[in-house]
């Protein structure tokens, strides 16, 4: 279906054309009709397929001009990015609108937001957190909220953000819609649907947990972390496609070790992202990547939904996730909008377990290859690999410096640096060449 084909306004049109858009996606196309009736609506559908339209537009089609100060239309997701992206697209849609966006997070200025929602808005985007701090100041209130928005709810729910939307709902006036999307409908999902959503209509345009069907998927079986660094330097030796590769790690320690290992190797041409990193530095790599600036961004799964990084040629699982569920939200970064992509997976022993429950979440067969004769495999270990007896480790991580193959290099002057501990003492014991006790200055 064409967007034409859509019962939108001019305005709309023009800024849908703008944008260079023409089809729509299946769930934009069966959301579309469902919301605009003011029936509550549970999309389920894959990331990547263009949820994040599929409820603005018509929200946006409803929202009549107004000059009231409080918001009438409020969206709540999970994390910082989404929300700059979920008020990005709205923007983009207004363009020929007159209708005031604003969107809030934790980790900045408070004050600052509180102007903004002072001033006056139409459409609020906000994480569960910094909603309720705006709510307790007295600045903002949802008494007038007619739409409510629920974003990637499954995610919300797996980061505890329960107690916080349950709080968020009391608070909102009793008449309203109600629309949530998720990439999956569990057990939690469907609780929070039956105790706050009034009969509503379910879209699902895709099984949950099915994969992008444009998305090649392919695994190969690596012993360790310094093993799969090898391979990775091998794949994108080979593979001269792998342009924009997003890299997927368990945790922000393994980020970072990934990270001092392939800057030495790629410089400016890889970025790294994780919630350690603040907001600013978050956005610029983002932005980078998205720009074609960086050829490989390293993530823990703080990115792994909601952010429309387009033209993604690789997701590479480095590290299988906790949870089969948040594999399905990784590889969705590629393959966005019907077009191709490749997702690959790096799987110790240790993950065989987890595969498997991803491939039956899946209900897909992803061939597992050897690894590439080429590729050295390393006898060294990080901490989280090394074995354990009482509490203590037997094998310590080596430093990168004495590390073999192909993946290690060595270390710039800049990263040659060895703490010594504190400069006083230092001081202290050239001049003295050993501490003097209190017995000896008597003396």
């Amino acid at each position: 279906m064409k967007f034409s084909d859509l019962n939108l306004n001019t305005p709309l049109l023009n800024a849908i054309t703008d944008m260079g858009l023409t089809d729509t996606t299946p769930i934009q196309e069966e959301v579309y009709p469902v919301a605009m009736s003011g029936r509550d609506v549970v999309g389920i559908a894959q990331t990547g397929t263009g949820k994040t339209i599929s409820y603005i537009l018509p929200l946006l089609r409803n929202l009549k001009f107004s000059k009231q100060k409080h918001p009438r239309v409020l969206v709540l997701v999970p994390t910082r990015e989404l929300v700059e992206q979920v008020a990005g697209e709205f923007t983009k849609l207004t363009e020929y609108m007159n209708v005031r966006i604003a969107g809030v997070y934790g980790g900045t200025n408070i004050n600052t937001q509180k102007q903004t929602v002072y001033d006056g808005l139409d459409v609020l985007v906000a994480t569960p957190g910094r909603l309720i701090d705006l709510t307790l100041t007295g600045t903002l209130r949802l008494k007038s909220i007619q739409k409510l928005v629920i974003d990637e709810v499954d995610e919300m729910l797996n980061l505890g953000f329960k107690p916080q939307l349950e709080r968020i709902i009391d608070l909102l006036p009793e008449k309203r819609q109600n629309l949530m999307f998720s990439a999956t409908l569990n057990f939690d999902v469907e609780e929070l649907i039956k105790h706050f959503f009034y009969n509503p209509i379910k879209v699902e345009v895709a099984p949950a947990g099915k994969p992008v069907d444009k998305i090649f998927q392919s695994g190969y079986k690596a012993p360790n972390f310094y093993t799969k660094i090898n391979l990775l330097l091998y794949l994108l030796d080979i593979n001269h496609g792998m342009d924009k590769v997003l890299l997927f790690v368990k945790s922000r320690a393994v980020a970072d070790i990934l990270y001092n290992n392939l800057e030495e190797i790629f410089e400016e041409e890889v970025g790294v992202i994780h919630s350690n990193k603040s907001q600013n530095f978050r956005f610029r790599m983002v932005n980078e990547f998205t720009e074609g600036n960086l050829r490989i961004l390293i993530a823990t799964d703080l990115i792994a939904r909601g952010l429309d990084i387009s033209n993604v040629t690789h997701v590479i699982n480095f590290d299988l996730p906790e949870e089969a569920e948040a594999y399905i939200h990784r590889i969705g970064r590629t393959g966005r909008a019907e077009a191709e992509g490749n997702a690959i997976a790096f799987i110790t022993e240790q993950e065989t377990e987890m595969w498997h429950k991803i491939e039956k979440l899946m209900g897909v067969k992803v061939d597992i290859e050897d690894l590439p004769k080429d590729v050295e495999i390393s006898e060294l270990q990080i901490d989280s690999e090394a074995p354990e007896i009482a509490g203590k480790t037997l094998i310590k991580t080596p430093k990168i410096k004495a590390t073999q193959g192909a993946a290690f290099h060595e270390k710039k002057e800049k990263n040659k640096k060895v703490n010594l501990g504190g400069s006083y003492r230092r001081e202290l014991a050239a001049k003295y060449k050993k501490p003097k006790t209190r017995g000896q200055k008597r003396k």
